[in-house]
């Protein structure tokens, strides 16, 4: 376990002190221009929305009913979302051939900044995956060898997403569990994403059954002016990219802007040699366009990548009537369609729909006293006797062995079938896969998912029991605002509705009253809809093919 600490002590320690040192380097940050794809649009009918939720936000209320409308949503899960890490192979492939190893840990921290780029305009928060809910796909390289993707839901309360990826032909294995954390914090949200990333060259390495492991956290994100002001994304904070056995390390600020000066989207770094702290190299640039490296040993720096010209590989998938009802884009095809369609009352049915299975599932398993379990992960072997201690920061990796010194026909065999990825492939005719062994997630009773900018529910300890039918509001007082009743009636149509209690409660994250919201002096009282300046923008969306 000494091992498994030492590596993601510094990891987490760079966490912890990141906020100050965000708002520091930002306003030191020397690059200018602000890029106005992660603003969103609000229009009339749902800034009356979000302005019905922000006039309740009142110290004592009770944050785990928020649910924010269907509109914020992107139209597909985080298990898929994961994916655009993945999506620029041209950054990875030919890492495991560079011999010298410096090269490699340069090559490695070039491609996990490429992938950075790849999200929809505005401010979106994609599904919240179900308990159990799984993802599969392929990658089509440029050389006529594919790469595999499998992912699985491993716990709803508290969320984490386990996944996993393997080039068999270019000795490529990536292992991660993601668990996202949210925060409110006053005008923003944030979420935490904790949880690590093991890449691991098979063919490199003292120890040829693991691999050159190589750990890699992410950074955190940010959505500014949720209740004033412009709605805008960011990531934020200090990323670590290490591979002990190399004794390299990389610390990656990602800089969110500051009040006065700084930009957007911009990145600072600094690669060293852990044993002698000398620094080797120097990052710049904006993860949205153009990153530049400087070999700080020569003076010579150049640009390693264009966001703006790089084109995404697009994950292949197979087509949705051969995916089993708990598989991302089967599940969550309704509801993803109506977002993409802006039709916002069918989302929210469509996703309530599920919502409600998954309620009445863990009511069930609760009531029966049973555990779920994971069908295509297990536990990290991290306890006495276990041979995984340096891993136990993942928790689940995926329950099958994979013997990387295989050729790579036998790992495709292999790989696919442990859970069908390719057309043509379903449960009843894949190849039979190595038993797995069952392990159960204890937090795993607690299903009903939230789609919220921020998940608020951890702290309630709400029962995965649905809860009591509310009888109807009783009538408004007679001083309250003309034409809230509408406003009410458009909230019940694009989210979920409140059990009984206030609506929201920011308990200790929020002591004082907010600002009332502004409204025009026409004698109408209306709500001014705030706006942002990318109203013509159509949201993009790099889905899988099937």
């Amino acid at each position: 376990m000494h091992g498994s600490h030492k590596i993601t002590a510094g990891l987490s320690r760079r966490r912890r002190h990141s906020n100050a040192s965000s708002a520091r380097s930002s306003q030191d940050g020397s690059i200018t221009g602000d890029i106005d794809d992660d603003t969103t649009s609000v229009d009339a009918e749902q800034g009356n929305v979000l302005t019905h939720i922000i006039s309740q936000l009142r110290p004592g209320a009770d944050l785990s009913r928020v649910v924010l409308p269907t509109f914020i949503l992107e139209p597909r899960s985080m298990l898929e979302r994961i994916t655009n890490f993945m999506c620029h192979p041209e950054m990875l492939l030919s890492i495991p051939e560079l011999e010298d190893p410096v090269d490699r840990f340069v090559s490695v921290v070039k491609f996990y900044l490429s992938g950075w780029h790849i999200r929809p305009p505005g401010v979106k928060k994609p599904l919240n995956p179900i308990l159990g809910e799984i993802h599969t796909c392929y990658w089509d390289l440029p050389d006529h060898t594919r790469a595999y993707y499998i992912s699985e839901q491993t716990s709803h309360h508290p969320p984490k997403s386990s996944y996993f990826y393997m080039a068999p032909s270019h000795h490529i294995r990536i292992d991660g569990t993601l668990k996202p954390r949210s925060k409110f914090l006053g005008n923003s949200a944030a979420s935490m994403m904790e949880g690590i990333a093991v890449l691991s060259l098979t063919n490199r390495g003292k120890n040829p059954k693991k691999g050159e492991q190589y750990w890699l956290t992410q950074p955190n994100m940010y959505a500014r002016g949720i209740l004033f002001g412009q709605m805008k994304y960011e990531l934020g904070d200090v990323s670590v990219v290490r591979c002990p056995e190399l004794k390299l390390s990389a610390e990656i600020e990602f800089k969110t802007k500051g009040w006065v000066s700084g930009t957007y989207n911009s990145i600072g770094g600094t690669i060293r040699n852990d044993e002698t702290g000398e620094a080797l190299f120097e990052l710049s640039g904006l993860w949205s366009e153009e990153m530049y490296v400087k070999d700080l040993r020569t003076g010579q720096r150049e640009m390693f990548f264009n966001a703006t010209r790089a084109k995404p590989s697009r994950p292949r998938i197979r087509p949705v009537e051969e995916q089993e009802e708990g598989e991302s884009v089967r599940l969550w095809r309704k509801t993803a369609q109506a977002v993409k369609e802006k039709n916002h009352e069918v989302a929210t049915d469509e996703k309530t729909k599920i919502e409600e299975a998954q309620r009445q599932e863990a009511a069930k398993r609760q009531a029966e006293g049973t555990k779920w379990h994971p069908k295509l992960f297990r536990r990290v072997r991290d306890g006495p006797g276990g041979d995984e201690a340096e891993l136990s920061d993942l928790e689940w990796i995926i329950d099958s062995e994979i013997d990387h010194s295989a050729e790579p026909e036998k790992l495709v065999e292999h790989i696919t079938s442990i859970y069908p990825i390719l057309k043509g492939q379903t449960l009843a005719n894949k190849q039979a896969a190595p038993q797995p062994t069952q392990h159960s997630e204890n937090n795993s009773n607690h299903s009903q998912p939230s789609d919220n900018l921020i998940d608020f529910s951890e702290s309630s300890g709400a029962s995965a029991t649905p809860p009591p039918q509310t009888a109807p509001a009783a009538a408004a007082p007679a001083q309250q605002k003309s034409g809230s009743q509408d406003i009410s009636a458009m909230l019940q149509t694009t989210g979920k509705e409140a059990g009984e209690g206030p609506l929201i409660d920011f308990g200790a994250d929020l002591k004082k009253d907010l600002p009332a919201a502004e409204t025009k002096d026409d004698g109408k009282n209306k709500p001014i809809i705030r706006r942002s300046e990318t109203e013509d923008t159509d949201d993009a969306f790099y889905d899988a093919e099937s």
